[in-house]
């Protein structure tokens, strides 16, 4: 049994004791009252410790009222052994009423003191009441009467205190049963918080590779996409000297692009798992990242219509990231618009760089704007693919706590509204 459970049981013990004491001391004033008779000729004196016993009685129960204890419970259950036996011989001995005051002492001494100081409590009050049954019997009575009497209370004491000493060695038992089932519980419960939480974490974990691995196959699609139309133009001879000129340039840029995917795919093999790999920040200018983004993208000359303010801005962010970011939502909006043109602003002011991809496409319907840029969606004519590209952009502005907005644009189409907070590059 713990401490807290023998604090809890002693309180419970101690207030009734503290009632009963009470009404016993009533019930022996009231005996009194209704037949006086019964103090054998000491009403005076009967009467006495009558009152001092009520005052006790009264003082411990005012203090165990206030959360006090005025005295120990062994003290206390000696007092009322004492006041008990002195009663008892006052009151005729074997033939007193006061007899039947005497069990309530020794189940008090059991409860208490346990099994063994119980049982000596009740051997101690036993002799005690002998003694008082042969000194206080009535003229006449014979004395082997009254040492019978006191046998015979002894034994019946001693019983009662075996019995209470067992009765609380199972109440023990049951609390230390329920203790240990409420640990078992609570660990068991703690095991399986912990087994559920490690599942959690593992299945979190295989998904992010996979999200990871899923992402860098996406994000192959459009450089090798773009590798392959220039390459072949290139191998057919099938290009001017100028457009020649730009296709090396832009193959240049793929394969520098490709390099920081396979960055990001080695990332993902180990490190936790994010699908968007490491930061990598360096000075990026901004016209140049917009020439690459729609190069990227596969936007044809004629439908560019970048705009950079101002022209010269550069900012400090991780360039591939960004790539990956615009190119997605440049490529999205080079693929709804038809033949339109696609709009990309940029701008840097205060510390954040504000990005706009406008286009003429079909725009989105009421109430999905939100859900367009979950995984695995795609609109239009592309529903049934993998719909990771605005997924992925999501992705990215979340990582470089940014924050996208997706509206529609007067006259028709789309708005892509992005702010990343990304400090100016230093010259």
């Amino acid at each position: 049994m713990t401490t807290e459970d023998r604090t809890a049981l002693q309180a419970i013990e101690d207030r009734p004791a503290v009632v009963i004491r009470l009404l016993v001391v009533l019930s022996v004033g009231l005996a009194l009252l209704i037949g006086p008779e019964l103090a054998r000729g000491r009403i005076g004196i009967v009467v006495g410790i009558v009152v001092g016993t009520f005052c006790y009685a009264l003082v411990l129960a005012v203090a165990e009222w206030r959360g006090r204890r005025l005295l120990r419970p062994a003290v206390a259950t000696a007092v009322d052994s004492v006041l008990a036996l002195v009663a008892c011989g006052l009151t005729g001995g074997a033939d007193s009423v006061m007899v039947t005051v005497l069990p309530l002492v020794v189940i008090a001494a059991a409860v208490r003191g346990g099994a063994v100081l119980g049982r000596l409590a009740a051997l101690a009050v036993g002799i005690g009441f002998t003694a008082a049954a042969v000194l206080g019997a009535d003229p006449g009575k014979r004395i082997l009467d009254a040492w019978l009497a006191g046998a015979w209370w002894t034994g019946y004491l001693v019983a009662a205190a075996v019995l209470v000493g067992v009765l609380v060695k199972m109440l023990e038992r049951q609390l230390d049963a329920a203790a240990t089932a409420r640990a078992t519980a609570a660990s068991e419960h703690e095991a399986l918080v912990e087994e559920r939480d490690l599942r959690e974490r593992l299945s979190q974990a295989q998904q992010a590779r996979m999200d990871g691995v899923r992402v860098v196959l996406h994000e192959f699609r459009t450089p090798v996409a773009s590798l392959t139309a220039l390459s072949a133009d290139l191998a057919a001879d099938r290009l001017s000297e100028t457009a020649r000129r730009a296709a090396v340039t832009l193959l240049a840029d793929h394969a520098v692009h490709l390099r920081d995917m396979l960055d990001g795919l080695a990332d993902v093999a180990v490190t936790s798992g994010s699908p968007i790999g490491r930061v990598r920040e360096r000075p990026v200018r901004l016209a140049e990242l917009a020439v690459a983004v729609l190069d990227a993208a596969g936007v044809a000359p004629a439908r560019r219509a970048p705009h950079i303010e101002p022209a010269d801005a550069a900012v400090r962010t991780d360039p591939q990231r960004l790539r990956r970011l615009l190119t997605n939502l440049v490529e999205n909006a080079a693929r709804h618009s038809g033949d339109a043109p696609v709009e990309l602003d940029m701008w840097h002011v205060d510390g954040v760089l504000v990005v706009e991809v406008r286009d003429r496409g079909p725009g989105l319907p009421p109430g999905q704007e939100g859900l367009v840029t979950a995984k695995g969606v795609a609109l239009g004519e592309r529903r049934g693919t993998a719909g990771l590209g605005l997924w992925i952009v999501e992705t990215l502005v979340e990582a470089m706590q940014g924050e996208l907005t997706l509206r529609p644009r007067d006259g028709g189409g789309l708005t892509a509204h992005l702010e990343l907070p990304v400090p100016p590059a230093v010259s």
